[in-house]
């Protein structure tokens, strides 16, 4: 089977050296030889294995009748939706590990494949290496998943974990990770939640089988938070993980993402730096958890290469992924129910006791107030505070 490949960045260049280091036991699971015949990149690469294959025009690949399927990492919704779509409708298989693409478009062009008998894989578009969109969509066929929650972003939790076990703040924590390469020069996506958001959209379009428009989740980053919070976290025997969320509650969705306080009781506690931690409960199998490497060269890469294989088992066989296009109405966040700590200042104590009926006190920072209130909606919440300045308020995760 002849691939290409488009991009030959972090990811693409991982694939290729996947294709080039294993080839022989790719073959014995594929049942075929894979060959990497092109690789579309701007760039020129003198010197390296890479430089034979390299082509410079995407026409190319897509008039190529040898090329059977392709590999997306170019990343980003353009070019990238407009290369994608053109080689399904030529008839070609599409694996990406491009989380924006898919959140945006997957529906369409799962649609796309289906009727050209071809497919379109993104097991590496959430939680990198680890296996969580097939078993969404496969083990949990006879059942119904009522919630999806979990760490999905792993700059975020390595920035937490520096500001929770090290006692740094944001910016130093944010610094040490770019340093790593853990995040990017520019982190908004993952430091506001962005990137949380659409992975959270896919996993929640895969559970319900129907759209889940990524723009209309309530997402908050991590970029407020300090480390007086993480040190109410730590007397409170806590962490504060960013948490993507969705959950059922009899006719109504909600789906969020917001930093959580996590328990000791809940797997996602010892969930630390880089890695993900994905929890998946079905209304009769319960909870399941999925944990590993959520990003990484070699990590996500293998998630691709074996979304290939999957492809040259499956020649001219679509194999049905449950992701309609008519979008699912998310419920008014304001209606969920959750739990709170809150910090205001020490002066409106006694204004905090007067709205809530029943609060926990926490042992307060100097000059502060602090309290948890369990089991208030949104919307009750905002309401009992409206004429309280609040320093920070954090939900409490109970999973």
């Amino acid at each position: 089977m002849k691939i290409a490949i488009l991009g030959y960045g972090t990811i693409g260049s991982g694939v290729f050296e996947i294709f080039e280091q294993n080839a022989a036991g790719i073959r014995k699971k594929a049942g075929e030889d894979i060959d990497v015949k092109y690789v579309l990149d701007l760039r020129d690469f003198p010197g390296e294995p890479v430089e034979k294959k390299l082509v410079h025009d995407f026409r190319i690949i897509a008039d190529d009748a040898e090329v059977s399927c392709v590999v997306e990492t170019m990343g980003g919704v353009e070019p990238a939706y407009s290369f994608v779509k053109e080689l399904l409708l030529r008839g070609k298989s599409v694996c990406t590990s491009n989380k924006e693409l898919v959140a945006k478009h997957g529906a369409e062009l799962l649609e796309i494949a289906r009727q050209k008998k071809e497919n379109f894989f993104f097991e590496a578009s959430v939680g990198g290496a680890i296996p969580v969109i097939r078993p969404i969509n496969e083990s949990f066929s006879a059942d119904e998943i009522v919630e999806i929650c979990g760490i999905v972003n792993g700059t975020t939790n390595y920035i937490l974990t520096k500001m929770c076990d090290d006692g740094e703040d944001f910016a130093t924590a944010l610094a040490e990770a770019q340093e790593k390469g853990y995040a990017e020069r520019n982190p908004s996506a993952d430091v506001e939640g962005h990137d949380a958001c659409r992975k959270i959209a896919i996993l929640a379009s895969l559970a319900c089988g129907s759209h889940v428009n990524y723009e209309k989740i309530y997402t908050e980053g991590i970029t407020k938070l300090t480390t007086v919070d993480l040190g109410y976290a730590r007397k409170l025997g806590k962490s504060i993980k960013l948490i993507a969320q969705m959950r059922k509650e009899n006719e109504s969705v909600f789906a969020t993402v917001s930093p959580m306080l996590v328990g000791t009781g809940s797997p996602l506690f010892a969930v630390n730096g880089v890695y993900n931690g994905i929890l998946v409960k079905g209304r009769f199998s319960g909870q399941i958890m999925f944990y590993g490497s959520g990003a990484g060269k070699l990590p996500t890469a293998a998630a691709v290469s074996a979304d290939v294989v999957e492809c040259a088992r499956n020649q001219g066989k679509n194999e049905p992924v449950f992701w309609s296009g008519k979008e699912l109405q998310l419920t008014d966040r304001m209606e969920e129910v959750n739990d709170f700590f809150v910090r205001v200042n020490a002066a409106d104590a006694d204004k905090i006791r007067e709205v809530f009926d029943k609060i926990t006190e926490v042992a307060p920072a100097e000059g502060e107030f602090a309290f948890t209130v369990k089991n208030i909606s949104e919307r009750d919440f905002i309401e009992k505070l409206k004429s309280i300045k609040i320093i920070n308020r954090i939900r409490i995760l109970n999973v």
